[in-house]
């Protein structure tokens, strides 16, 4: 049997209040996918050292950074938007160390929601705010009254979300106000919603690979196709053959 790749989760925080004490959690869905796809999920807390992040990704096969609140744009030089809901300082500064420890040392990574944000502004790239303001054409990204909202999906060709999803019509869950305005340096956008918004991005850089999803694939409003994103993810990790094999 082959030794299962261990793939590291960040989790969320909840801030303490006088009634309780601060918690993380980390959502089923993104441990029950690397399950399902052959891997051994590895939950970690916000850690305040960077040796023990290098420590840590040492021993790791590869990361899935996992979605949230918004970050905060000023920690990237632009101004606060009156909607951005930002996620707990903690785990922010935690993220974005871990983020970029990711990306020097070139370890394989799956971001998710404002994790796919946090992989594209550590490499250079930045995030449209609102995009209600910032593109006022674009559809509705976020109902609030439904939270299976879908909207469609447009693919590139000879992709990893190409061999995902094929041709034929596809959605995809959304749920979000912020998104990528310009690509990190080194990445390709392979899917777009038919308004032009970036729902997808890899890596072109030879040797790392490194995906991001605006959409959810880890969530109950997932379909078992987009559930294959970490198939292909852990498959780029072990090899085509070796991901059948831990499967099976």
């Amino acid at each position: 049997m082959p030794k299962k790749p261990m793939i590291g989760l960040n989790m969320e925080l909840v801030g303490a209040t006088k009634d309780r004490p601060a918690y993380s959690y980390l959502a089923a869905g993104y441990y029950d996918r690397l399950i399902d796809a052959g891997a051994i999920p590895v939950a970690v807390p916000p850690m305040g050292c960077e040796e023990d992040i290098d420590e840590l990704l040492e021993r790791l096969d590869g990361f899935v950074l996992i979605g949230g609140r918004d970050l905060d744009p000023r920690r990237d030089g632009f101004m606060l938007h009156h909607t951005v809901q930002i996620m707990e300082e903690r785990r922010e500064d935690f993220d974005r160390q871990l983020a970029r420890t990711i990306c020097e040392r070139r370890v394989p990574v799956l971001g998710v929601g404002a994790g796919m944000q946090l992989l594209n502004v550590t490499m250079g790239g930045n995030l449209f705010l609102h995009l209600p303001e910032d593109l006022p054409e674009s559809i509705p990204h976020r109902d609030n009254q439904d939270k299976s909202h879908r909207h469609a999906l447009s693919v590139i060709r000879d992709t990893l979300m190409d061999r995902v999803y094929g041709d034929g019509e596809i959605r995809v869950n959304s749920r979000h106000h912020m998104a990528i305005d310009e690509v990190a340096e080194g990445f390709l956008v392979t899917a777009r919603c038919p308004d032009g918004v970036v729902e997808a991005i890899e890596s072109q850089i030879e040797g790392w690979l490194a995906v991001g999803t605006q959409f959810h694939p880890e969530a109950d409003s997932a379909s078992a196709l987009d559930h294959r994103i970490f198939h292909e993810f852990i498959t780029g990790i072990v090899g085509e053959e070796m991901a059948v094999r831990m499967v099976a």
